[in-house]
C-alpha cells in the first residue's frame, strides 16, 4: 500500500536523521520522488527540513521537490534558503510552477528573485504572474509546439527533434498563422503516421477546443474530462496562442476543487487544514461553528419553551434526537449531492428550481416511510395513538425541510 511505503520512508529518514548518518541519507534522498520526499517534509520540523534540504544535490530535483509542497511548509523552507539558491532553483523549473511559488512569496522576496533571473525566465515569470491563480492563464504552460500550416510533416519532425526538445509535455502541435493565432491541431501521432510530405494543413484537426485566458480552472478541468484530451490550448482575446495547459495540472484542479467543495460544504474553509497551524485552524473553522453554535442555543430556547408540556410528557423528549438526527441526515445528502453535481458540471445553476422540487419529492418519500416507521414504533411503545402520529408527522416534516 502508498500509504504504508510513505510511513516506513518517512520513519527510515527521521531514524536516520536522528542518528546524523548523512550517507544513507543522502542515498535515500537521491532515489525518492519528490512527491514522497514532500510528504516527509511535512513530518519534519523546520531544521530537520533544512539539514534533508542540503543533502538534495540536483537543482532540478530542489525544483521538483517545491513544486510537491504545501505552502505552509514551502514558506517556512523557503525562509532559510539564500536569494541566489532560490534563483538557480527556479530557473530550473517550469515557468508556470515558478509563477505559483512566487506568487506565494512575500512581494518583496519575489520581486528580488525575478530581478536576478534570466531575461528570458523573469519575463515568462511575469507574463504568467498578470494572471489570477485560478485562471486559465494564471496555470498555463508558455512553452508548446507551434507550426505555420504550410509546413510538411517531415519539417514538422525535424523541427520537434532540434528546436522544441524543452518542452514539457509535446502532446500535440498546433497549427498558427503569420500572427500566432490559433487554427488547428495535429497529435503526434497523426504527425508520424502521414507520409513526410504531408502539410499539416492537409490533416490538422480545426475543430479546436481552447480556454481563453481568463477562464476558471475549474472549466477548464471539465474541457479535459469531457473530450478526454491532454491538454488544452490558451488564447487570448484575438484568438492567439499563448500557452497550454496540460492534464498533470487539470489532476491538480480536480483534486483542489473537490478538496474545496467539500470543506465548504461542511463549513471548514476552502484550503485542506491539516497542513495549517492550529490557530489557523481554529480561525478558519470558528465563524461556521459559532453559526452552527447560535442555532442550538436558539433550538434550546424553542424547547425550553414548551418545558411544562414536556414535563407532562416526558416520553416526547425520546424522540427529539430521532426527528432532529433523521432531518440532519438528509439535509447533509441533499447538499452533497447538490454541491457535488454543480461542481461536476452535471447540474446547472439554471435547473435550481429542479433540483429544488426533486429534492422536496425524496425528502416527502423518505419522510413518509420513515415517520411511519417511527410513528409505529412510538405507539407500539406507548399505545398513544395521538402521540405516536404526532412523532410521525415531526419525522415527515422535519426530513421534508431538510431535504430542501
Amino acid at each position: 500500500m502508498q500509504g504504508d511505503r510513505t510511513k516506513i520512508l518517512i520513519d527510515s529518514i527521521k531514524r536516520l536523521l536522528r542518528r546524523n548518518a548523512l550517507t544513507h541519507l543522502r542515498k535515500i534522498v537521491d532515489k525518492t520522488h519528490a512527491a514522497d520526499l514532500s510528504a516527509v517534509f511535512r513530518s519534519l520540523s523546520l531544521s530537520n527540513q533544512h539539514k534533508l534540504f542540503e543533502m538534495i544535490e540536483e537543482t532540478e530535483q530542489k525544483g521538483a521537490l517545491f513544486s510537491e509542497l504545501d505552502e505552509d511548509t514551502f514558506l517556512a523552507l523557503n525562509e532559510g534558503i539564500e536569494l541566489d539558491e532560490m534563483v538557480e532553483i527556479f530557473e530550473h523549473m517550469p515557468t508556470d510552477d515558478v509563477a505559483d511559488l512566487l506568487g506565494r512569496l512575500p512581494e518583496e522576496r519575489s520581486d528580488a528573485i525575478i530581478e536576478r533571473m534570466k531575461k528570458e525566465s523573469s519575463e515568462e515569470v511575469e507574463g504568467l504572474l498578470h494572471y489570477g491563480d485560478d485562471t486559465a492563464g494564471g496555470i498555463m504552460v508558455p512553452d508548446f509546439i507551434a507550426l505555420r500550416e504550410n509546413t510538411t510533416a517531415g519539417e514538422a519532425i525535424e523541427s520537434l527533434q532540434k528546436e522544441h526538445l524543452d518542452v514539457e509535455m509535446p502532446f500535440y502541435l498546433y497549427v498558427v498563422d503569420s500572427n500566432g493565432k490559433l487554427i488547428g491541431v495535429s497529435s503526434l501521432r497523426q504527425l508520424v503516421v502521414v507520409p513526410p510530405e504531408t502539410p499539416l494543413k492537409d490533416f490538422m484537426t480545426t475543430d479546436v477546443f481552447t480556454a481563453k485566458t481568463d477562464m476558471d480552472q475549474e472549466e477548464v478541468a471539465k474541457i479535459v474530462a469531457r473530450y478526454d484530451i491532454l491538454a488544452v490550448p490558451v488564447v487570448d482575446d484575438t484568438n492567439r496562442l499563448v500557452g497550454i495547459v496540460t492534464v498533470d495540472d487539470v489532476i491538480d484542479i480536480i483534486r483542489e476543487e473537490a478538496t474545496e467543495d467539500i470543506l465548504k460544504m461542511v463549513g471548514a474553509g476552502e484550503e485542506f487544514v491539516e497542513t495549517k497551524s492550529i490557530f489557523k485552524n481554529i480561525k478558519m473553522r470558528m465563524p461556521w461553528l459559532f453559526a452552527s453554535c447560535i442555532g442550538g442555543i436558539i433550538a434550546s430556547f424553542i424547547i425550553g419553551h414548551f418545558q411544562t408540556s414536556l414535563s407532562k410528557l416526558a416520553y416526547l423528549a425520546a424522540f427529539i434526537p430521532v426527528i432532529m438526527g433523521m432531518g440532519g441526515n438528509i439535509g447533509v445528502q441533499s447538499a452533497t449531492i447538490t454541491v457535488r453535481g454543480l461542481a461536476t458540471g452535471r447540474l446547472n445553476i439554471r435547473d435550481i428550481w429542479s433540483v429544488v422540487s426533486k429534492q422536496f419529492l425524496v425528502g416527502l418519500m423518505l419522510g413518509l416511510f420513515y415517520g411511519f416507521a417511527v410513528g409505529l414504533v412510538a405507539q407500539l411503545k406507548y399505545s398513544r395513538e395521538l402521540f405516536a402520529l404526532s412523532v410521525g408527522l415531526g419525522v415527515l416534516s422535519s426530513m421534508t425541510m431538510a431535504a430542501l
